[in-house]
């Protein structure tokens, strides 16, 4: 699913673009002007009110509805913010900002088929500051199936020929995302038969295998990724993910500390070394790597939860209950530990 942190980028986007409106009165009655300063320290239920009062007004001034749209979709209310939208682009059918957000919303309600009429419309205009429609709309074509259409889509956002290698390769990765594995890997062996030298797909092909289960498959895309491709740290992290997974931890250290080489700053392969280290049984040099681990990431329950497990095995009985108690108020609040760090 989009991400919401970027969904609620565009409603602030939105809502810099500016608003039609008269300035504040010095009798302190509503204006759009008001009500906008209001939004914008964060006071949404006072904006509402004044809205209200301005959405009543005959005739109403142009750009309430937006502004309320705006603001009952940072309030989540979605199917307010949608009726919204949709009276501000019958006041003003040149509205495309409030189309395309009334597109957004419906996308947000579950409802792609709706959402993808009024987003092709509205797409060929300016984006909203820096968030570009085509992004949702691209998505919306995902949930419905039109995955030639998503990588256009895609493609056009980004700039690339709608059927070149990139353009696969990108869509096969908003896929994976999706986690619909069987297209994902199509569009990724496509992007390959157009430019079999193209770097991060036999990476991502192998992120494909290990989702499913097959560990020599996964290891057989990596290495092809190397040979294209060998100084992308994230390939011999999963590479170590994948010997650790087959029982070779030898094998998946060498592999995790050319990724910390390359990526010093990514998190996930010292859990990973944590976890290998565990499995030759040297819970100090685990502790050592995942507590540098938290240290870049405190927010992660694996790495928690290894931590516990490496203070047991050192005796260190209390600093493992503590971690272990961390886990669990991390599972209750956001439900269970992932198996990938």
């Amino acid at each position: 699913m989009v991400c919401c942190a970027w969904l609620f980028a565009v409603a602030i986007a939105a809502l810099a673009a500016g608003f039609p409106g008269q300035a504040v009165s010095a009798s302190g009655t509503p204006t759009l002007a008001s009500a906008r300063d209001l939004v914008t320290q964060g006071k949404l239920d006072d904006a509402l009110r004044e809205l209200d009062v301005l959405a009543a007004q005959k005739p109403e001034a142009p750009g309430v509805e937006r502004l309320r749209g705006i603001v009952n979709y940072q309030e989540n209310h979605l199917a307010e913010a949608e009726g919204d939208f949709t009276r501000a682009v019958q006041e003003d059918p040149s509205d495309l900002q409030s189309m395309q957000m009334r597109g957004i919303v419906l996308f947000r309600m579950n409802l792609p088929e709706k959402a993808i009429p009024i987003l092709e419309k509205a797409h060929t205009s300016a984006p909203i500051a820096n968030a570009d429609p085509n992004y949702v709309l691209a998505l919306c074509y995902i949930a419905t199936g039109r995955y030639n259409d998503a990588r256009h889509a895609f493609a056009a956002q980004y700039g690339f020929a709608p059927d070149s290698a990139a353009a696969w390769l990108f869509s096969a990765r908003m896929l994976f995302r999706q986690e619909l594995t069987a297209p994902a890997a199509g569009a990724a062996r496509q992007a390959l038969a157009l430019d079999p030298h193209l770097p991060l797909a036999h990476r991502l092909l192998g992120e494909i295998a290990l989702a499913k289960g097959d560990v020599p498959g996964a290891l057989a895309e990596l290495e092809q990724e190397i040979r294209v491709n060998p100084l992308d740290g994230e390939t011999y992290n999963r590479m170590g993910d994948a010997y650790l997974r087959s029982g070779q931890p030898d094998r998946a250290q060498q592999a995790l500390d050319r990724a910390v080489l390359l990526e010093p700053d990514a998190s996930g392969p010292y859990i990973l070394l944590g976890k290998t280290m565990l499995e030759q049984h040297d819970p100090v040099m685990a502790t050592m790597y995942l507590q540098h681990a938290e240290a870049m990431d405190p927010s992660n329950p694996m790495t928690h939860m290894l931590l516990g497990r490496a203070f047991a095995e050192s005796g260190r009985k209390d600093d493992a209950q503590r971690e272990f108690q961390v886990v669990q108020k991390m599972q209750g609040a956001t439900g269970a530990v992932s198996s990938q760090p």
